[in-house]
């Protein structure tokens, strides 16, 4: 698969994948700064942004895009960064391929299984009759009625593309919806990866809480957790500062 993928800096390799509803122009500020001393690759993954869209998504198949994206890109021994889903992602391509990669940055989510937790959103998202929607701001209203937070309406509405038609979804949301459960699955037992690993997380997210740390190191032996205050679920996009002075600090 030929995915999406932005490009800025020169350096040594940095990869960041995005999350759940997500695309590679989410990390655009963040990469901007990290390709002062990097070249860092920002990737839509597989259903999401300009990438390709397929009916096989789970976490082992955009393990395997990651890899055949580093080998078709020449990109030898790059430090990932993953978000959320993102964040999953990396950890599955990084025990499954330790010798492809440096170090790890994991943001805001442990290597367990999660309940469905996104069904408000997929409901609203399936709500959105696209052939009668004519504005963004009709869209947003519409969906506003599911999720209340005007923050994260924001975020999903970005994957809206205007058409000739009118709107049209970026992001494969029936083969996201069917796969939901996939996407809350944990890392496999047993599996492991001893390098140097950072963990970043919200004070204020309950994607990783105090009890992780033992299932984290089990996992990740060389780990390193961070904690961000005032901060969320998209904590580098709510404390971008302090989120680029641990990462650098990592990285560098």
């Amino acid at each position: 698969m030929n995915l999406f993928y932005r490009e800025v800096g020169e350096g040594s390799p940095i990869v960041i994948l995005h999350g759940l509803f997500g695309s590679s122009d989410n990390w655009l500020s963040i990469a901007k700064v990290l390709g002062e001393e990097h070249k860092v690759y920002t990737i839509d993954q597989r259903n999401h942004g300009q990438s390709p869209h397929d009916d096989q998504f789970d976490y082992q198949v955009m393990a395997e895009d990651i890899k055949d994206f580093l080998l078709q890109h020449d990109i030898n021994n790059p430090i990932i960064i993953g978000h959320s889903m993102g964040g999953k992602v990396a950890m599955q391509f990084a025990v499954d391929n330790p010798e492809m990669l440096e170090r790890l940055v994991v943001v805001d989510i442990a290597p367990k299984s999660y309940p469905v937790h996104h069904d408000e959103i997929l409901e609203g998202l399936c709500s959105l009759r696209l052939s009668e929607i004519r504005s963004r701001g009709e869209a947003d209203q519409k969906l506003a009625a599911y999720v209340s937070e005007i923050g994260i309406r924001q975020f999903l509405l970005k994957n809206l593309a205007r058409t000739s038609d009118g709107f049209a979804w970026k992001i494969n949301l029936p083969v996201i919806k069917d796969n939901i459960e996939t996407i809350g699955e944990g890392l496999p037992e047993g599996t492991l990866f001893d390098k140097p690993t950072l963990f970043v997380n919200g004070r204020n997210s309950n994607y990783i809480k105090e009890d992780d740390a033992a299932l984290i190191f089990k996992h990740f032996p060389n780990a390193t957790l961070q904690t961000i205050e005032n901060a969320g679920h998209w904590v580098h996009a709510e404390q971008p500062k302090e989120f680029l002075e641990i990462v650098k600090a990592f990285v560098d």
